[in-house]
C-alpha cells in the first residue's frame, strides 16, 4: 500500500503575519514587500519637520501647502494636521531647527589665525545659505507672508549667536559699544551681500567669502583707529595673521593700492594732514 504524504501542520499552515526573515508580510501581501514599520508619534513628528525644511529649503514658504508636505512625507493631510495645527506652525517649527544649524556652524576652536577661523566660518554659513536659499531669502527680505514674531525671533536668535561667536574669536576682555556695533554691521552686511549673490551668484563662492572675512577686518582696524584700548589688542591681531590668509591678502592689497601713482601723493598728503595735490 503507498504511503500518504504528510500533510502540512497546523503551525506551517499558519500565515505568518507578522512577516517572516525573507520580508515577506501577511498573507495576500506581496512576498517581495517588507512590512511597514510603524513610526512612533515622536519619529513621524521629527520626519514631517525634515520633510517640511527641505520643500521650504527649494522653495519660498508661501508656494509651499499642506498638501505638499503630506504627499513628500507620504502620509495624509489629516495625519500632518494631527501633529501641526497648520502650515505656519510647521514653518516655524523647521525654521528653529534650520536656525540652530546656522547658529551651530559659527562655532569653531579658537586655534590658528583669527581671519582664517572667520574664513571657514563664513564658508559653512554660505553653504548653509546656498542649500536653504528660496525660504531664508523670502524670510530676511522681509516679503514672506510666513513670517511672524516666532520666525523673527528665530532669525534674532542666530544673530545673536553669531555676534557671542565673533566677540569670543576676538577674546577682547570688555568690548566696548563701538565694537559690538561693528560685529552687528558686519553681520548684517553678512545677511545682505550673501542674499543678493542668491539671486545673480556672479561672483565665485569663494570670492565671497573671502570677501567677506576682509571686510570684517576692515571693520575692525577702523574701529581700533577710533579705539585706543581696542588698537592695542589690534597688535596681536595682527601679530597672529599670515601672510596668505585673508589679513595677509588685504595689506599687501591695500599697500599696493596706495602706492600706486596718483594715489600715493595723495595719501601721503592725506596722512600729513596737508592739502593733497589734486585740491590744489
Amino acid at each position: 500500500m503507498a504511503s500518504r504524504t504528510p500533510s502540512a501542520s497546523p503551525t506551517s499552515a499558519r500565515p505568518d503575519r507578522s512577516g517572516d526573515v525573507h520580508g515577506r508580510g501577511r498573507s495576500g501581501d506581496r512576498g517581495a514587500e517588507r512590512p511597514r514599520r510603524r513610526l512612533s508619534v515622536d519619529e513621524r513628528r521629527e520626519q514631517l519637520i525634515a520633510v517640511a525644511l527641505e520643500l521650504f529649503s527649494r522653495r519660498p514658504p508661501e508656494e509651499v501647502s499642506i498638501d505638499d508636505i503630506a504627499a513628500a512625507a507620504g502620509a495624509s493631510r489629516p495625519l500632518v494636521y494631527h501633529y501641526f495645527p497648520g502650515k505656519q506652525a510647521l514653518y516655524e517649527e523647521s525654521l528653529r531647527r534650520a536656525g540652530h544649524e546656522l547658529a551651530g556652524r559659527f562655532e569653531e576652536p579658537a586655534d590658528g589665525p583669527l581671519s582664517e577661523r572667520l574664513y571657514r566660518v563664513m564658508g559653512r554659513y554660505l553653504d548653509f545659505v546656498q542649500s536653504h536659499g528660496p525660504g531664508f531669502a523670502a524670510l530676511l527680505r522681509g516679503g514672506s507672508v510666513a513670517a511672524s514674531p516666532g520666525t523673527s525671533a528665530v532669525i534674532d536668535e542666530v544673530r545673536r549667536a553669531a555676534h557671542d561667536q565673533i566677540l569670543a574669536h576676538l577674546a577682547v576682555p570688555s568690548p566696548s559699544p563701538g565694537l559690538r556695533l561693528a560685529v552687528r554691521s558686519w553681520i548684517a552686511n553678512a545677511e545682505i551681500t550673501s542674499l543678493e549673490w542668491l539671486a545673480d551668484r556672479s561672483v565665485p563662492l569663494e570670492e565671497l567669502q573671502l570677501h567677506l572675512v576682509q571686510e570684517f577686518v576692515a571693520a575692525l582696524t577702523l574701529t581700533a583707529a577710533r579705539e585706543p584700548a581696542l588698537a592695542a589688542e589690534l597688535a596681536g591681531f595682527f601679530a597672529g595673521e599670515r601672510p596668505d590668509g585673508p589679513t595677509g591678502r588685504l595689506v599687501r592689497d591695500l599697500a599696493a593700492l596706495f602706492a600706486a601713482p596718483g594715489i600715493a601723493d595723495t595719501v601721503a598728503a592725506l596722512a600729513s594732514g596737508s592739502v593733497p595735490p589734486a585740491a590744489l
